[in-house]
């Protein structure tokens, strides 16, 4: 391993041989300084040694580390391993379970950011929430180091170019970038099984196929499943006086046989309110959504803030910002009077709280050690109670059988619920009594190249959800889930409309963001949309379905509610009106007349023409999609629904015309000083240029430019239209006739990789084009046709070449050079006629 001194800074650089002819106690001395000014902290010495690791080119599979260690600090090492060219990847990716309130891993990328510590290089950030919340930051300049922090389902589904809330056309970048030249982190491993053994097996398969820099993985557990000796903590660690004051931290544990099974929440409840004097932050834990909303209801309504998985990302969002929510944060603690958080097991994973007092119901070993890490967490009181209200009967099933070991191995613990007593605990009996491992299915390399032909939207053999995957299959401890989500589009492009405007490609444009999104158990949400049917009696309401591959079914409500067809919702997206109501309190309610779209935000609106607040609405955005809406009577000015986005920072906005020239100069610019700062082969550096070069002579079609709205045509050519362009549908696709232009002036060398990423930078070509695109208005229909039936068989060639990642990482490294080039042209048309 050898740095590069080009990018040696402060914290010192060294080579594994550096370390140790200098001595290990000055690099860590550095170390300690640079992860201080980062952190605002002094390493604990498992940081220390995780970075040692690091310098020799030994990144671990695995670390066990209990909880309140600092775990997401992982982030710091890496960067200042970066910053000193070490050999690690250039892309962190950081997964938590699932989509919590105020994740740990958000706040403290955060804080490094706003640090901005000497040394540390620049980094893009793209986060769950907040100004950093699902950017393109990280994809923009692929050289350029990047933390993304996201769940499961977000990293894993894009992993697979699937990808939840991205377009179809978008897919292939991401999982170039996530899979290719990344750590991927995997927070609570232990929770997601079926994702670990999915991760593992992208890695084997890159390293079969040589990709070109393959992903890396670490899972991160503070209860392991016991796979093999992890990295974990020393003995020096033990010996430190925080940690060993988190390690320690008083936690008694109270078991109360439940009296009555079918007043589980009453009890919970009554157990909370013992508290109410002593002005503590009380956190309850229920399996269900059902016992969380009767818990709450009991408690005083001014005091208490509920928690569940099936909120609409927006209203669990604004949580944070709710005093009594507020109170369980780092340096929330009061005198005031009690407040009350009661959460499902949306509550136990990614989120920084600490509860002075636990009250639960019993669930499997794995979900008990993550609530107890959620009280007392970093040690400083001396009267923590944890009440744990626990069945005396239990059914004969395997989810029960492990809540059975569970309470035996809490009674071992004989009161102390602190993580050093969870840690002497036996490794077996832990095992045993976790949450049942679910059936995992393999993925091979032919469903890996069934999830790779990401232009084929259709329904194809072979090519199964990703879902299950991600999860394993469906258990009654973990049923299947649905997501809904409103929008304007579905009761407003309707009929006719549905023809040119396909739902799938509107959400292409517009895609669905986390927080637009709910999900509930599918047989719950079926039962809300049988409630809604029969409230919307007589109301024929559309509906669209979305499966993963981004393939939209136009429905009915009344369809939806089906008993016949009630498994059709099963792992998809239900896209309902607004006017349809169905939200209550952020979540699902059949009885509820209200609901909103909340798809709009500072980075993008959607505009009627005759809006009288147009300009303003607009100001700083560029246009990004238009539909037209038909004139109701002869002579009418027709009305249009103009959508647009907001540049990001450092942009410009695309609001004039752009000359062809400027725009391919500017892609030609980017893409080179992109490649420059990758460590690929020269001729591959090359090719990527030559196919900035060469991407867009198909947009000099006079078809092209009426597209674009260019009135000076042929005697200027232009490559983007400026904010009012675009009102006419491009059904012709420029890249197939820049194909068609320079397939035979490509030199041997490279072609197929030349010709490839032209015919790939707007996400098609993977493996074709459709047959109404693949068509030039003036070329020959042999010469469209042979062309078309070239596409596929060079990306299959290009496919065992570079590999299924290492193909889509190259194709985004010309697609972020565009998008670049897009957002910030070097010059304008001043004048639009």
């Amino acid at each position: 391993m050898r740095p590069n001194p080009e990018r040696r800074v402060n914290v010192k650089a060294s080579t594994t041989g550096d370390l140790m002819s200098e001595g290990t106690c000055r690099a860590a001395i550095e170390f300690d300084s640079a992860f201080q000014s980062l952190t605002g902290n002094p390493p604990f010495p498992w940081q220390r040694a995780l970075y040692q690791r690091l310098t020799g080119g030994d990144i671990p599979v695995s670390c066990n580390l209990p909880t309140g260690m600092g775990k997401t600090s992982v982030i710091a090492v890496w960067l200042i391993a970066l910053a000193n060219g070490l050999d690690v990847p250039r892309r962190l990716v950081y997964v938590v379970n699932r989509r919590t309130v105020v994740d740990q891993t958000t706040e403290e990328v955060k804080q490094y950011k706003g640090r901005q510590v000497v040394g540390i290089p620049d980094f893009a950030v793209s986060t769950l929430r907040g100004q950093f919340a699902d950017n393109r930051e990280w994809s923009k300049d692929p050289s350029r180091p990047a933390v993304i922090c996201g769940t499961v389902d977000m990293i894993g589904s894009r992993l697979l170019f699937s990808g939840y809330g991205v377009g179809t056309k978008a897919r292939p970048l991401h999982a170039g970038f996530l899979g290719q030249d990344s750590l991927l982190v995997h927070d609570e491993a232990h929770l997601e099984p079926a994702f670990q053994t999915l991760v593992e097996a992208i890695c084997e398969e890159q390293a079969r196929c040589r990709d070109i820099r393959p992903l890396r993985v670490m899972e991160l557990t503070a209860t392991s499943r016991g796979k093999g000796q992890p990295f974990g903590l020393s003995d020096e660690d033990r010996k430190h006086s925080i940690v060993a004051e988190r390690l320690t931290a008083r936690k008694a544990i109270h078991l109360e046989p439940l009296k009555d099974a079918r007043k589980q929440a009453e009890q919970l409840a009554t157990r909370a309110l013992k508290f109410e004097d002593r002005a503590r932050a009380v956190l309850v834990f229920a399996r269900t959504v059902d016992d969380v909303l009767k818990v709450a209801g009991k408690l005083p309504k001014d005091r208490v803030v509920t928690l569940t998985g099936t909120m609409r990302g927006k209203e669990r969002d604004e949580l944070v910002g709710h005093l009594n929510f507020r109170r369980f944060l780092p340096g929330g603690q009061s005198d005031e009077p009690t407040t009350y958080l009661v959460c499902t097991a949306a509550g136990e994973v990614g989120v920084n709280i600490s509860a002075d007092h636990l009250i639960c119901d019993l669930t499997p070993f794995d979900s008990m050690a993550q609530r107890f890490g959620r009280v007392n967490r970093f040690g400083r009181r001396l009267d923590t109670e944890i009440h744990v209200v626990h069945p005396v009967e239990f059914k004969n099933d395997e989810y029960d059988r492990r809540r059975q070991i569970t309470l035996a191995l809490l009674r071992d613990l004989d009161g102390d619920g602190s993580p050093d007593a969870i840690g002497r605990l036996d490794p077996e009996r832990r095992q045993q009594a976790f949450t049942p491992t679910p059936v995992i299915l393999p993925a091979t390399d032919i469903l890996f190249d069934a999830w790779a032909l990401t232009s084929i939207r259709d329904t194809l053999p072979g090519r199964p959800p990703v879902e299950p995957y991600l999860h394993g299959l469906p258990t009654d401890w973990q049923p299947p889930e649905t997501h809904v989500a409103w929008r304007k589009e579905v009761e407003t492009v309707t009929g006719e409309l549905l023809r040119e405007y396909e739902p799938a490609d509107l959400l292409d444009v517009y895609p669905l963001k986390p927080h637009e999104l709910l999900k509930e158990p599918s047989h719950r949400a079926f039962e809300r949309f049988e409630v809604m049917a029969r409230r919307l009696a007589g109301r024929s309401l559309p509906v669209w379905l979305l499966d993963d591959s981004g393939r939209v079914e136009c429905t009915s409500i009344e369809e939806l509610a089906r008993k016949d067809r009630k498994d059709r919702i099963v792992g998809k997206t239900v896209l309902l009106p607004p006017s349809a109501g169905g939200l209550a309190a952020g979540m699902l309610n059949g009885e509820s007349n209200i609901a909103d779209d909340v798809a709009d935000t500072a980075e993008r609106v959607r505009v009627w023409s005759d809006d009288s607040q147009y300009d303003v609405k607009t100001t700083g955005m560029h246009s990004i999609f238009t539909i037209a809406f038909p004139a109701d009577d002869e002579g009418a000015e027709e009305r249009t629904w103009q959508w647009f986005a907001a540049p990001h920072q450092g942009e410009l906005s695309a609001r004039k015309p752009v000359l062809w020239s400027v725009h391919v100069g500017d892609v030609v610019k980017r893409a080179t000083e992109i490649v420059a700062g990758l460590p690929l082969d020269q001729p591959v550096k090359d090719a990527i240029i030559t196919s900035a070069e060469l991407h867009d002579h198909g947009k000099r079609r006079k078809l092209f430019q009426q597209v674009v709205g260019n009135a000076k045509y042929p005697a200027r050519l232009l490559a983007k239209s400026g904010k009012n362009g675009g009102r006419l549908k491009e059904t012709y696709r420029h890249e197939f006739g820049s194909l068609l232009d320079v397939a035979e002036t490509v030199s041997a060398d490279y072609r197929d990789l030349i010709l490839h990423l032209i015919a790939a930078h707007h996400g098609r070509g993977r493996p074709h084009f459709p047959s109404d695109e693949a068509f030039d208005p003036e070329r020959s229909r042999t010469e469209a046709d042979a062309m078309a039936a070239e596409v596929p068989r060079r990306f299959g060639r290009l496919q065992r070449k570079y590999g299924r990642w290492g193909l889509a990482y190259l194709e985004s490294l010309l697609r972020a050079a565009d998008w670049a080039a897009s957002a910030n042209p070097t010059a304008f048309v001043e004048d639009e006629g």
